[in-house]
């Protein structure tokens, strides 16, 4: 990764590499390398550097902050780069997920982490950390990206009376719609998504641009609600970068709403939070590695198939304190119906769910202070109550 630029890394954050026996890690961190650690995870299509602007506050409440690349982004390297049809998924079963954490946790030199914390697709990996291994991954936050419990079994076979019956296909449901429409997590899954999404690199800036715009509090079509059921019906209220046009590709659905946004008010908006050469530090790396590494864990989460090794916590809930945070404009929060409202029953020392109105999607880029806010009352509370047990 030597032909990317340095980060503009705020005051205190310090960037460094770490070979294990399987990864070269990328990683951020702030904080005294002998304090308790705290493990970042980004979500997509972001790095380690979308934590940059709450890692030194998370150190002040004397903590070592580490955020890293996952595998399949950024300028951690050593996972399997090969094309679609080459890449060998069992690489990004959701147990190398944890496994890669787990990983990094030992290679700097600690036992446990006193939280995972984790964004997007990050918030899947800290819900996976918390479920797999408690013992380790000590607390867990969830960000925009509610858990919906590990896997349910066919329970009761023996008497033949285990079946639910056959299920409408939501996907045909969607493209049968008077405008068809497709969800983007299976499109990101097939073969030409990464292609379509890489190409033209010279457009990715603007691309990234008007994607990150889309899904943050700035862009006024934001005002998400409850969705009653998944069905075709429902979930076609889910705005395009959600929920695509059936014949376009991530670019196209990105383009036709930004087409309606005046790119002076845009590029205003966005300089609050994400200024253009912070996001050319995202458009640059997806230029030097494409996106099929980060595709790859929707192909894996999308096919039933690949999912066989999360059925071994069949049942499981998460037993550490845990919360959820997201923003009030962030449509992430309810597109599985039923999922944020359900986490307490998943999650067996559930702390709740924290709303920060004035953010998107990006919850902890748009309005780090409150983030940091929250996450700090909690992680007092986590400690507290860690004395008392």
């Amino acid at each position: 990764m030597d032909n990317l630029p340095a980060l503009p890394l705020p005051e205190g954050i310090r960037e460094s590499y770490l070979p294990s026996h399987d990864l070269t890690y990328h990683y951020l961190s702030s904080g005294n390398p002998s304090s308790p650690l705290i493990l970042l995870l980004h979500g997509f299509p972001e790095l380690a550097f979308s934590w940059r602007k709450i890692m030194p506050a998370l150190a002040a409440e004397g903590y070592h902050v580490v955020a890293y690349d996952q595998r399949g982004y950024g300028r951690t390297t050593g996972w399997d780069s090969r094309p679609f049809a080459e890449v060998d998924l069992n690489t990004f079963a959701l147990t190398m997920l944890v496994r890669d954490a787990v990983i990094l946790v030992n290679a700097l030199g600690y036992h446990q982490a006193e939280a995972v914390i984790g964004h997007d697709f990050g918030a899947t990996g800290s819900a996976m950390c918390a479920l797999m291994r408690p013992d380790i991954f000590k607390s867990c936050v969830m960000m925009s990206h509610p858990f919906k419990g590990s896997p349910s079994l066919p329970f009761n076979t023996v008497s033949g009376q285990s079946s639910s019956g056959e299920k409408s296909d939501v996907h045909k449901d969607l493209a049968k719609l008077s405008e068809p429409r497709k969800h983007y997590k299976w499109y990101y899954s097939t073969s030409p998504a990464a292609e379509e999404m890489d190409n033209p690199k010279e457009e990715l800036h603007q691309f990234l641009r008007g994607y990150f715009h889309l899904k943050s509090a700035d862009w006024k079509g934001n005002d998400p609600s409850p969705l009653k059921a998944w069905e075709a019906s429902e979930l076609a209220k889910l705005p395009y970068y959600y929920v695509m046009p059936l014949h376009s590709g991530m670019r196209d659905s990105v383009r036709i709403p930004m087409a309606n946004e005046d790119p002076a008010t845009v590029s205003k908006l966005s300089q609050r939070w994400l200024n253009d050469e912070e996001l050319s530090v995202y458009s640059e790396s997806w230029k030097s590695t494409g996106f099929q590494g980060g595709l790859n864990w929707y192909r894996v989460a999308t096919d039933p198939k690949n999912m066989k090794d999360v059925e071994l916590f069949a049942g499981k809930k998460i037993d550490v304190p845990s919360l959820f945070i997201s923003g009030k404009q962030d449509w992430g929060t309810y597109q599985e119906p039923g999922t944020v409202e359900n986490m307490g029953n998943v999650c067996s020392r559930f702390k709740g769910v924290e709303l920060i109105d004035g953010a998107g999607h990006w919850v902890q880029q748009e309005q780090p202070e409150k983030v940091i806010e929250i996450l700090a009352k909690f992680l007092r509370e986590v400690k507290k109550d860690a004395m008392s047990y």
